[in-house]
C-alpha cells in the first residue's frame, strides 16, 4: 500500500456522506466551521472524477425543490444500482427522517412513499445496504436527548420500513460509529456512548469490540478478537476490500487523540492487525469520507485540532459547532484529498521510493534529479511525503470556485 496524491482545493467539509458509483465519487452535505446552518438551503452535492481527480459542483436546474433534501450533517447515504439513498442527519434547527433519492443517471431527486415504522429523526446513525434492504442503527435522537440502539430495516423493493426484532445481545446505545457489510453480515465499529446511556450527560464512553450483525439469522454476535485491537474512538472511516475490513481515523474525547492509523480486520481468522503503508498518511482527523473506487481509496476532508484550544460549550461541541468567525477555532476543516493505492504500479512504487530517497539524502530540488522528465512531471503533482499544517485559515469561503455541472 502506498500514499501516492496529496491534493488541495476541494470541498471544505465535515461530516459529510459519500457514495462512490463507478470512477465517480458523489458528496453530499456536510457543514464548514462558522457558516450558517440554521437556513433550509438545499443541499449542495459535489462530484470528484476519480481518474483526473478533479471535483466538480452539481447545480441542478429545474428541479422539484420540496424534493430536495436540506443542507445538512449527521446523515447517512447509500446506493442501490444508479440510485443513492440518502437519510436522516440535521442542521442547527431540525433534525430529519425523511428519505430521499438522488438517481445518478437522471441527477434528479425524489422522496420516494415509505410505508411501515419509521424510524425516529436522528443524526450520527450508520447505514449500509445488504441484499436490497438498508440496515440503520444507533445514533442521537434530539427529539428525546437519547442515543439510540435500536436496529431498522428498509426494503428498498417494497419501500417498507421495519424494526427488527433480533436474538443476541446488540452493540450498546452509541453514535458516530461505522456499519460496514460483508456478505450477509453487518459490522459495527467504535462511535460514543454515556456512562448514563442512553442519556446524555457528557461523560463519554467508547468501545473498541467489533458486533456483527448475521442478518440471514437476524442475530448479533460478538467475536473474540486477536492480535491487537485499535484504541476505542468515533467519527472514524471504514472500508472493506478483498473480504478485510479497515478503518482510518477517528476522536477519542477521554484520550483528547485524534486518529491517523490504519487497522484491519479479517473477519476469517478475526484478527486486528495494524497496517503501514508507505509514504506519509493525512494528518490525524476525524469526520473525513472515505470511499474505494476499483484499487485506491479516497480521503477527503474532515476536521483535525489545532493548538491551544479555546474552550466550546454545549452539545455543539458534538458537531465542533457554534465558534464565532472572530474567536479562534479549535479545529481546522480540510479541503484536501488523499488517495491510499492498494494495489500500487510499479511506476507508482519507483515515485515513493525516489520521494523516500530524496528525503534521506536531504534534496529538495526534483531537477538535482538524474531521472526521465516525464518522471519528474509526474513527481511534481504530488508528494507522499508532504507534512500537512493546521495553521488557521478559516476566513475563506466555504463556497470554492468549482467548475460547475449545470442541468
Amino acid at each position: 500500500m502506498y500514499w501516492t496524491v496529496h491534493t488541495y482545493g476541494g470541498p471544505r467539509r465535515v461530516n459529510h456522506a459519500a457514495v462512490a458509483i463507478g470512477t465517480s465519487i458523489f458528496t453530499f452535505g456536510g457543514y464548514c466551521s462558522g457558516v450558517d446552518y440554521k437556513k433550509f438551503k438545499p443541499i449542495d452535492i459535489h462530484i470528484l472524477d476519480t481518474e483526473k481527480l478533479k471535483w466538480w459542483k452539481l447545480e441542478l436546474n429545474n428541479q422539484d425543490c420540496s424534493c430536495v433534501p436540506f443542507q445538512r450533517y449527521g446523515h447517512t447515504a447509500i446506493n442501490l444500482g444508479s440510485n443513492i439513498y440518502l437519510w436522516g442527519g440535521r442542521n442547527d434547527n431540525r433534525v430529519c427522517n425523511t428519505l430521499y433519492c438522488f438517481n445518478t443517471e437522471t441527477l434528479k431527486w425524489t422522496t420516494p412513499s415509505v410505508y411501515g415504522n419509521k424510524p425516529e429523526p436522528r443524526d450520527g446513525h450508520s447505514a449500509c445496504i445488504i441484499q436490497n434492504c438498508m440496515y440503520i442503527f444507533g445514533g442521537f435522537e434530539e427529539r428525546s436527548g437519547l442515543f439510540a440502539s435500536d436496529l431498522y430495516m428498509l426494503n428498498l423493493h417494497s419501500m417498507a420500513w421495519s424494526i427488527l426484532k433480533t436474538k443476541g445481545r446488540p452493540p450498546s446505545y452509541r453514535d458516530f460509529h461505522t456499519a460496514t457489510a460483508i456478505d450477509n453480515k453487518m459490522y459495527i465499529f467504535g462511535g460514543r456512548s454515556d456512562w448514563a446511556a442512553p442519556r446524555q450527560t457528557d461523560k463519554d464512553k467508547y468501545c473498541s469490540d467489533i458486533y456483527y450483525l448475521d442478518t440471514s439469522r437476524r442475530q448479533w454476535i460478538r467475536p473474540k478478537v486477536y492480535g491487537i485491537k485499535p484504541i476505542a474512538r468515533r467519527s472514524h472511516s471504514a472500508f472493506v476490500y478483498n473480504g478485510l475490513f479497515y478503518i482510518f481515523g477517528g476522536f477519542n474525547k477521554n484520550k483528547d487523540l485524534h486518529f491517523q492509523d490504519i487497522n484491519r480486520y479479517d473477519p476469517v481468522s478475526s484478527t486486528w492487525m495494524k497496517i503501514l503503508p508507505k509514504g506519509t498518511p493525512p494528518c490525524a482527523r476525524r469526520r473525513q469520507i472515505c470511499q474505494l473506487v476499483n484499487d485506491r481509496i479516497f480521503i477527503s476532508g474532515g476536521t483535525s485540532p489545532i493548538f491551544p484550544k479555546p474552550v466550546i460549550i454545549t452539545r455543539l461541541q458534538d458537531y465542533d459547532l457554534g465558534v464565532p468567525m472572530n474567536i479562534t477555532s479549535n479545529l481546522k476543516d480540510h479541503d484536501d484529498l488523499h488517495v491510499l493505492d492498494l494495489k500500487p504500479s510499479l511506476k507508482d512504487m519507483c515515485m515513493v521510493n525516489v520521494w523516500e530517497n530524496m528525503e534521506e539524502m536531504k534534496i529538495d530540488n526534483i531537477n538535482d534529479l538524474h531521472i526521465p522528465l516525464s518522471l519528474k512531471h509526474d513527481m511534481t503533482a504530488f508528494d507522499p511525503f508532504e507534512i500537512m499544517e493546521t495553521e488557521i485559515n478559516m476566513m475563506q469561503s466555504y463556497e470554492e470556485n468549482f467548475p460547475v455541472l449545470s442541468l
